[in-house]
């Protein structure tokens, strides 16, 4: 059986990337295919076990490298371009156009869905006004652009065969957008790697890639209120020089940092403090890892992930009060790290390549009885 794994892009070691490494795991024998490829050969051969990946003709555009997003009306065409005749079984990681690749009827293709397309549903006002595009004939263009793109991101669910959510919260999603069902696979938690930790230090941690609708600024902005409380801002991204201006004495923005440095930080953290609706969050699980606490916007794939009052506790506004009346309850609060620890090994990589493994292997036999 000739394999292809269609990934959105290749420029980061992220949390979809993660999965791209464990599926990589479970079967050697991919062929990749991605709307482009920017990854380090660090990054490229942890993830990809170092193997080439055939791009769109979007890797060859202008810009592309510091920000594909420009071309995103191209994104359809691109994907769609993908030649992917030879090929048996067919599994997309997608949060934006990898499950639109066309395939027939005897080919199976599974798709591992992250979200369905931010910007062309919840999250695309706040991408309109991060580009720029919220005001005159730009926005009336761009909203042509998201409206059409939609459609076609409906249209092409079509062509799936089978769906995996990555949580019960992005399942709810694909039924509401694509009116399909989903089997949820919780993504993999390196706890391998992220291990526990019972002495803790006398600070907090926030770590993302600092983008708008993460609002970590939300966090900086309530540790501004609180100058007895040490807060670690870790990430890269727009807003890390705003963030790095508006933040305080008690408020230390570190920039990118990689795996053992985070590591450590979420391991000696007090609490890790997290304020984005995420489909899933793999952080806040590798914090839990750690034996580290959570403190969470109550939305999103973190109500599956944390217990509350147990491996951390809820806020259920995105606002800087809110963030720093949680974590004054916070303070009063004693967690048991090994509790924490044993709750999170429930999202183990182990975990997810099993589940894995046995879906596409079950869906693979219906592929063999068609």
């Amino acid at each position: 059986m000739k394999k292809a794994l269609i990934s959105d892009w290749y420029y980061i070691n992220g949390g979809a990337e993660k999965v791209i490494h464990s599926i990589n795991s479970i079967w050697d024998d991919f062929d990749h295919f991605a709307l482009i490829d920017f990854l380090s050969k660090p990054d490229r051969d942890f993830i990809l076990n170092g193997k080439k990946v055939k791009t769109s003709f979007i890797q060859m555009l202008p810009g592309s490298k510091q920000n594909h997003r420009k071309y995103l009306q191209l994104f359809p065409s691109a994907i769609e371009r993908f030649d992917l005749n030879e090929y048996d079984l067919i599994i997309s990681s997608s949060s934006s156009v990898a499950k639109g690749v066309f395939t027939r009827k005897d080919q199976l293709h599974i798709c591992y869905c992250h979200s369905p397309m931010r910007y062309a549903w919840d999250l695309q006002e706040q991408y309109l006004k991060d580009a720029g595009l919220n005001t005159g004939l730009k926005a009336i263009y761009a909203k042509y652009v998201l409206k059409k793109i939609g459609k076609w991101d409906v249209a092409n669910s079509k062509n799936v065969d089978f769906f995996i959510a990555n949580s019960n919260h992005i399942a709810e999603r694909i039924r509401k957008i694509y009116n399909r069902d989903s089997t949820v696979i919780y993504p993999p938690v390196d706890v391998n790697f992220f291990t526990l930790e019972e002495e803790k230090e006398d600070y907090y941690l926030t770590a993302s890639r600092l983008v708008s609708y993460k609002k970590t600024q939300l966090i900086v902005e309530a540790f501004n209120q609180m100058p007895h409380l040490k807060l670690i801002v870790a990430g890269d991204g727009p807003e890390f020089q705003k963030l790095q201006k508006m933040a305080n004495a008690n408020i230390e923005c570190v920039g990118f940092i990689d795996n053992l440095r985070l590591r450590s930080l979420l391991q000696k953290a007090k609490g890790f403090v997290f304020a984005a609706e995420e489909d899933f969050g793999i952080i806040p699980a590798e914090s839990q890892a750690c034996g580290t606490p959570v403190i969470a916007f109550g939305k999103g794939g973190a109500l599956e992930t944390v217990v509350e009052n147990q491996t951390g506790i809820f806020f259920y506004e995105q606002t800087s009060q809110k963030i720093k009346e949680a974590v004054i309850t916070f303070e009063q609060i004693i967690f048991s790290p090994q509790k924490i620890r044993e709750h999170a090994t429930k999202f183990s990589r182990e975990r997810f390549e099993n589940e894995m493994e046995v879906f596409v292997n079950e869906k693979c036999e219906v592929l063999k009885n068609r």
